[in-house]
């Protein structure tokens, strides 16, 4: 009996760890705050965000390398940013670690990894990848969101996506 109690005992610790240490992971890759991120952010850009996608047939941007190196992905939190911000944004360049921005529009928030740089449309301060822009623009059928905040995050610590 008393070994059964012990075997129960271990075992109860181990669940107990188990469950804490995988609860951490989840926090630790959740959404960031709003106040984190607030307390990270530099001065706000004002202007519109359009979408890019090289892969779309009959489109004139770039190739599908981007300017840090890594291959366009539709499927990721990323952007590029007008070539003129470029410092601004931490230089962007080949083989360098990508930094991160705030972008704000529509009532929403969400935190993209600036990864290209691109002579954009005048008034255009953002090229949103597909992913990026589906979460201001579900339906893709605005093209272009005027009033886009875009802030530059210190750090490069960040998780790209939705902040809560």
């Amino acid at each position: 009996m008393m070994l059964f109690c012990s075997s129960a005992a271990v075992c109860g610790a181990v669940v107990a760890l188990a469950v804490s240490v995988t609860a951490a992971r989840c926090e630790a890759s959740g959404v960031h705050s709003s106040a984190v991120v607030n307390e990270a952010c530099g001065d706000a850009i004002v202007g519109a965000a359009s979408m890019y996608n090289p892969f779309k047939p009959g489109r004139q941007e770039g190739g599908p390398d981007t300017a840090s190196g890594e291959r366009y992905d539709p499927s990721v939190w990323a952007a590029a940013i007008k070539t003129s911000l470029r410092q601004k944004f931490g230089g962007v360049q080949f083989g360098a670690r990508p930094k991160f921005a705030l972008v704000e529009a529509v009532g929403k928030k969400v935190i993209v990894k600036i990864n290209d740089v691109g002579p954009l449309v005048p008034g255009r301060i953002i090229d949103l990848n597909e992913r990026t822009m589906r979460h201001f623009d579900p339906s893709l059928e605005l093209g272009v969101i005027s009033g886009v905040k875009v802030r530059p995050l210190a750090g490069d610590y960040w998780i790209p996506g939705p902040v809560g």
